[in-house]
């Protein structure tokens, strides 16, 4: 006889671990039902993440306040997780978002200015000299102007995030399980969850947290607004004399002259190989992905053109930087068509949808994972005035 549950989260990322941590700690008879990290990506044929990293930006500001919100309760929560289980993954180094002096450029930071001065939040508002005395890694095109929010802000391991999430959903009672989902269907009084080996578990209630793979062929019963974009990151490695001297780069966010030359970029940060690299990403053009070609992107390391572009970007914005060697990786973001996050029933009170990154949910994915077990728990969601049902 297959295992029974009262609520299982099926997917072990971001979203889906902070649900389960939740969700253990509202009711007894949870299960977190996903896989763990390959030990090796190019040899793997199963599902995939994109928290298989270290390096994530963090901050409360946005001028979209649902958005500044899910990030505010999201970030208040870190020192809390840290502290519970002893896994260190934030680190508080500040968040620079800057404008090239263009019109857009301009715009985007009075924007952000104006959002910072909405939510409370204390911001320094930067022209290009200051940028350049603060922070002298940096070289901006003409007329830069920055807001530099200096605590609750920098960034995160999202890898370590999803430990920390998955350690306290199990001491608070939630069922491990390693393993991969192919379906999830409703039956005539549960929810059966079909695993890769052919084992079918049984529960009251289902959240599917399963990213980008929430578009997988039959995991669903019916398909979900979703759309799968892959990006390409770059990483250059620094030595550890030049991370230190680098300690007080923060994390940073570029609106350029040209839109196809936006970046984001992370400070140097120490990964499991013992190395440290500063990050980079910002696809210069768009790449959706079909189902059938998730597993081998995954398994590569981006797009030579793209991997291109970001270094060039990198040489031309920290134009002093003494690298050791350059790799590249690639992960998916997923899009809902609202630009938010997809919390809602597929199948009233058995199977539910928490999906949607919208490229801006990893800092955000406790307030997110809440709301999803939320759902589920009480049938609806009521400590969040706003509505994020998926689109039917």
């Amino acid at each position: 006889m297959s295992a029974h549950f009262r609520y299982a989260v099926v997917g072990c990322g971001l979203m889906g671990a902070a649900a389960a941590r939740h969700l253990a700690n509202m009711t007894q008879g949870v299960a977190l039902i996903g896989p763990s990290e390959p030990a090796d990506k190019t040899e793997h044929r199963g599902v995939f993440a994109s928290h298989y990293d270290e390096g994530r930006i963090t901050r409360t500001i946005d001028p979209d306040p649902v958005w500044a919100r899910l990030a505010r309760n999201s970030i208040g929560r870190y020192r809390d997780i840290e502290a519970a289980t002893g896994i260190s993954f934030y680190r508080e180094v500040g968040s620079l978002l800057t404008g090239a002096g263009t019109e857009e450029g301009r715009g985007y930071v009075a924007r952000t200015q104006a959002a910072a001065e909405v939510a409370g939040v204390t911001a320094e508002r930067l022209l290009q000299a200051d940028i350049h005395a603060k922070f002298p890694w940096f070289s901006f095109p003409d007329r830069t102007e920055g807001i530099f929010e200096a605590t609750g802000a920098g960034h995160i391991s999202p890898r370590r995030l999803v430990m920390a999430q998955s350690q306290l959903a199990e001491r608070a009672g939630a069922t491990r399980i390693n393993a991969a989902v192919t379906s999830i269907r409703e039956a005539r009084d549960h929810v059966a969850i079909t695993l890769a080996d052919g084992t079918v578990i049984q529960a009251d209630r289902v959240l599917c947290a399963a990213g980008g793979f929430s578009i997988q062929n039959g995991l669903l019963p019916r398909p979900v607004d979703l759309k799968v974009y892959g990006r390409t990151v770059v990483f250059f490695e620094v030595s550890e004399a030049d991370a230190k001297a680098m300690g007080a780069m923060p994390s940073m966010i570029h609106k350029a002259v040209d839109e196809r030359d936006d970046i984001y970029m992370l400070p140097p940060i120490r990964y499991p190989d013992g190395k440290y690299y500063l990050k980079i990403g910002g696809d210069p053009d768009e790449m959706e992905l079909q189902e059938h070609e998730l597993g081998d992107w995954f398994r590569s390391d981006g797009r030579p053109h793209a991997r291109e572009h970001l270094v060039a970007r990198m040489k031309a914005l920290v134009p002093g930087l003494d690298v050791l060697s350059i790799s590249s990786a690639s992960c998916v973001t997923s899009y809902t068509s609202t630009g938010y996050p997809a919390i809602g029933w597929l199948t009233p009170g058995r199977i539910a949808l928490l999906t949607g990154g919208c490229g801006a949910a990893a800092k955000s994915s406790d307030e997110i994972g809440r709301l999803g077990a939320e759902l589920v728990f009480e049938d609806r969601i009521s400590s969040f005035d706003f509505d994020f049902s998926p689109v039917q």
